[in-house]
């Protein structure tokens, strides 16, 4: 069966940054450190999460955290989501102290570190062992596809042709080099269980998705893919970079094998950061470490200086057992963790399921208006923060929407909406009136 296909560059890939509609608002802080003084700057990395009330109360409240132009209709979070006004106050304080206390702080920032990774664990329900830093989404699925070591001739990739473009040609390259790597087209836009199960053998050794798909919001059933590649023996890596912080996620109760996401998305931090999560168990058992540097290190010995028994020592080491003593070669961003801690601990505590529950009737005005204006739906549900619709031609619509401060994604032919917590009915009704004019 010739599972194994070429993959084209699209179109958009071909016509450039501006020209594919990957436009987004670079939204600029109103604050500074001179609207702060010392003690609230200092105090702003601990402190509480956006709203200790219930989410949403009123759209003037959920504008509030962040700071979008008057004027604008930001519908673009699934391209990068903008800052709260909250992170960015926790950079500001960030970086003040990274200036005046580099070293003597250096405790204080690696309990950063660990709060980011215990929030992002709860936000999961991982266990913060089974997390590590990774600079961004595919650093994660690279990572995984090295350590899996693949044999050409005995194992095969299953994958699906909505996830990330970027993971498609990782896997159409390793396809090139003789690698049987299989590819399953979606139908009725989205992808079904059967064909996934009739690609899936004895010999699958990787079944490689994204929960939701950046093309069209799509999303899969994530613990039937687990219970049909587990079956085979295969394990399962899924791109949580649309889903983790907009829909509902339990690795444990999915049974996913490992997940990776970068911080900028609905986690509402900003690039250079992402989250690696591997099962318990996995680790240097179905997962070989292929990668080796310091920040993996529990202890380091040189014995350069000693004396004793230990002097003329080769050097000795001890490594982490923990996910990030598998992965973490070197530092972590740290800027950016102060980004996101307080997002990560907003979505704790409101609840994604809340979040998702605020969003739907926005997801569902637009599923039922945009093809009375002729833009046909391609998103099967609601239920994601992502959806795509068909446009023949995207140039003068980009200009329509651009000359109204309405900022959508344009991706080969289609029109990708996907609203978040600053938005309202009030800029789905400006978006839909946009392009009837």
């Amino acid at each position: 069966m010739g599972h194994t296909h070429r993959i084209g560059v699209p179109a958009h890939d071909r016509l450039g940054r501006m020209e594919n509609g990957y436009r987004f608002l670079r939204i600029k802080s109103e604050l500074s450190l001179t609207q702060m003084n010392r003690r609230e700057c200092l105090g702003l990395l601990g402190g509480a999460a956006y709203l200790t009330k219930t989410a949403f109360a009123s759209d003037a409240e959920r504008a509030s955290l962040f700071s979008i132009p008057k004027g604008t209709t930001y519908l673009n979070g699934a391209r990068i989501h903008p800052l709260s006004k909250k992170s960015v106050q926790s950079i500001q304080a960030y970086l003040e102290r990274r200036t005046l206390h580099p070293v003597a702080d250096l405790d204080y920032f690696d309990a950063m570190e660990d709060r980011a990774k215990r929030s992002f664990a709860r936000l999961i329900n991982a266990d913060p062992s089974e997390i590590s830093f990774v600079q961004s989404t595919q650093v994660g699925e690279n990572l995984v596809v090295a350590g899996l070591e693949l044999s050409r001739t005995s194992h095969n990739i299953v994958t699906e042709e909505l996830h990330y473009r970027g993971s498609l040609y990782l896997y159409g390259e390793l396809a090139k080099k003789g690698f049987d790597v299989r590819f399953v087209r979606p139908r009725e836009n989205r992808i079904m269980l059967e064909d996934l199960a009739a690609s899936i053998d004895s010999h699958t050794k990787l079944v490689a998705i994204s929960l939701v798909s950046y093309r069209n919001g799509f999303q899969h059933d994530l613990k039937a893919v687990c219970d049909l590649a587990h079956s085979k023996g295969a394990l399962v890596y899924a791109d949580i970079v649309q889903a983790v912080g907009a829909v509902p996620l339990d690795v444990r109760s999915s049974g996913v094998d490992f997940c990776a996401c970068s911080a900028y998305k609905w986690l509402m931090g900003d690039k250079g950061l992402g989250f690696l999560y591997v099962r318990s168990g996995l680790l240097d058992t179905r997962l070989k470490k292929t990668q080796f540097g310091g920040d993996q290190l529990d202890e380091f010995q040189d014995h350069l200086y000693s004396t004793g028994p230990s002097k003329g020592m080769p050097p000795t080491w001890t490594a982490r057992a923990d996910a990030g003593g598998h992965f973490e070669v070197g530092s972590a961003a740290d800027l950016v963790v102060a980004s996101m801690n307080d997002p990560l601990d907003f979505l704790n505590s409101t609840g994604v399921s809340a979040i998702q529950n605020a969003r739907r009737p926005l997801m569902q005005k637009l599923m039922q208006e945009m093809p009375r204006l002729g833009y046909p739906c391609l998103t099967p549900t609601p239920e994601t923060p992502i959806a795509a619709f068909g446009v023949q031609n995207f140039r003068p619509v980009a200009a329509k929407l651009q000359a109204q401060n309405i900022t959508v994604s344009f991706i080969e032919n289609t029109i990708r909406v996907s609203p978040s917590i600053y938005n309202s009915e009030e800029d789905i009704d400006r978006l839909l009136t946009a392009l009837q004019s």
